[in-house]
C-alpha cells in the first residue's frame, strides 16, 4: 500500500513494451497525416487554386491507401474500417477521381 510504480505511464525503458494507450495514440498518426493533408488542400481550394488543392488533396487519399497497404493492421489505426483491399480500393478510386476532377474540370472563373 505504500509503494505504487509512478513509471506506468512514461516512455517505455528498454527491454520494456508500450503501454496500451501510447500504442493506440501511435495507431492514430496515419490517419492524422491523412487529414491534415487533405485540411491544406481544402485551405488550398480556398485561396483560388483549384487544380493545386484538389491535386493536394488527391495525393493525400493515395498516401492513406498506400499506408494502410503497408502499415499492419495495429498500426493503421482509423484507417482500418474494413478489410485491406476494401480499403486501399476505396482510397485509391477516391484518390484518382479528384484527381481526375482536377484535370478535367476548369477552374471557376
Amino acid at each position: 500500500m505504500g509503494e505504487e510504480s509512478v513509471g506506468s505511464g512514461h516512455a517505455a525503458e528498454p527491454g520494456r513494451t508500450m503501454p496500451r494507450g501510447a500504442l493506440r495514440r501511435l495507431g492514430e498518426i496515419p490517419f492524422l497525416l491523412i487529414l491534415i493533408g487533405v485540411a491544406v488542400g481544402l485551405a488550398t481550394v480556398g485561396m483560388h487554386h483549384f487544380k493545386r488543392g484538389s491535386v493536394l488533396i488527391a495525393a493525400a487519399l493515395m498516401l492513406g491507401a498506400v499506408l494502410r497497404l503497408v502499415l499492419p493492421e495495429r498500426q493503421a489505426g482509423l484507417l482500418a474500417v474494413r478489410g485491406r483491399a476494401f480499403d486501399v480500393l476505396t482510397f485509391v478510386a477516391l484518390g484518382a477521381g479528384i484527381a481526375l476532377m482536377a484535370v478535367v474540370v476548369p477552374p471557376p472563373s
